[in-house]
């Protein structure tokens, strides 16, 4: 079922402190929260527009801050906004993004009653260490809790996981992927670390005490994240940063780059192709595969990266589209 959730970025907002990764203004290309009048715009113009099917089973999604850590009184009032734009006609429900250490049953009961029916934690790691070491706020026994109360209050639950964090490795990643797993939330994002100017991080690459993955490393990394999760059944709803003009301004170093979604999937794509051609013993020479038209592109790559690599380790690769073959499968001729 397609979704198109409408959301509204609310900077730094909540946050009791500022990690060493965080430029919400540059990262969410906002400055402040917005106004009542100018959320009721943008909905009014969203339910008059969007297709009705669409709407109602999308959110209203409130981004950026910690949102549960907000005065309660703009929380309330941000919530109280939208409520006649869910239910007959209109939105499914609300999703908003918080802290871990922002979540009990007194707040979650107050969500439930505003019609919330998706919370996100930024976890970020799962390892205490890298969470200190980027000033979090919160250990890892805080996601295990905070995810625990969501779910039994019957809320959906998202999960953030940012990978090349200041101390963290790519065996962490995998470590968190794990501990993500076991809680079994419904969605995860995958935020490749960007060092931003005005950060943390960005004092310590100056300094020399912090390498960032960068591209090719993350894409690497990502596409094994990503296969963690769609194995285990968890939807992975988004990979990389939106990409913003302030972005590229303010970009030091890191895992940047405007398609690195893609690119993340191609790899995916990639890995799964050549372990279905070893699965059928093929080891080399000219071979034709069918992938369903939704991964056409990637599994072809940018700029057919996809079919040179397989050139070079033997194989003679052509693709081809087909609708009857699942998405993210891959199907050898």
């Amino acid at each position: 079922m397609k979704k198109a959730n409408v959301a509204f970025f609310i900077p730094h907002v909540g946050c009791p402190n500022r990690c060493s990764f965080c430029n919400q203004n540059t990262i969410s290309g906002k400055n402040r929260v917005p106004s009542v009048d100018y959320i009721k715009e943008t909905l009014d113009y969203a339910v008059a527009s969007m297709d009705k099917n669409v709407l109602k089973s999308s959110e209203i999604a409130f981004f950026g801050g910690s949102f549960t850590a907000i005065d309660k009184k703009l929380m309330t009032e941000l919530l109280a906004c939208v409520q006649q734009y869910i239910g007959e006609n209109g939105f499914y429900g609300i999703r908003v993004s918080t802290r871990p250490d922002a979540i009990d049953d007194e707040i979650l009961s107050l969500l439930k009653k505003y019609r919330v029916t998706s919370i996100e934690l930024g976890a970020q790691s799962m390892s205490d260490d890298v969470l200190l070491k980027n000033m979090r706020g919160h250990t890892a026994s805080d996601v295990f809790n905070a995810s625990n109360l969501i779910k039994t209050h019957g809320f959906s639950l998202g999960l953030q996981i940012m990978t090349g964090l200041y101390g963290d490795t790519a065996d962490g990643a995998i470590e968190t992927a794990k501990k993500f797993i076991e809680i079994k939330p419904d969605t995860v994002r995958i935020y490749p670390t960007v060092v931003l100017k005005d950060t943390y991080l960005a004092k310590l690459y100056a300094e020399g005490k912090y390498n960032p993955l960068n591209v090719e490393e993350t894409v690497s990394l990502c596409a094994k994240l990503l296969n963690m999760f769609e194995e285990n059944s968890i939807k992975v709803i988004r990979v990389g940063l939106h990409d913003q003009p302030s972005l590229k301004e303010n970009f030091v170093a890191g895992a940047y780059h405007a398609a690195l979604g893609e690119l993340i999937m191609g790899e995916q794509m990639f890995l799964k192709a050549l372990s279905a051609l070893k699965e059928v013993k093929i080891e080399n020479g000219e071979v034709r595969v069918a992938v369903n038209p939704s991964n056409l592109s990637q599994m072809i790559g940018q700029k057919k990266c996809n079919i040179k690599r397989f050139s070079d380790i033997g194989y003679k690769v052509s693709v081809k589209a087909d609708s009857s073959v699942k998405i993210k499968d891959i199907k050898v001729i």
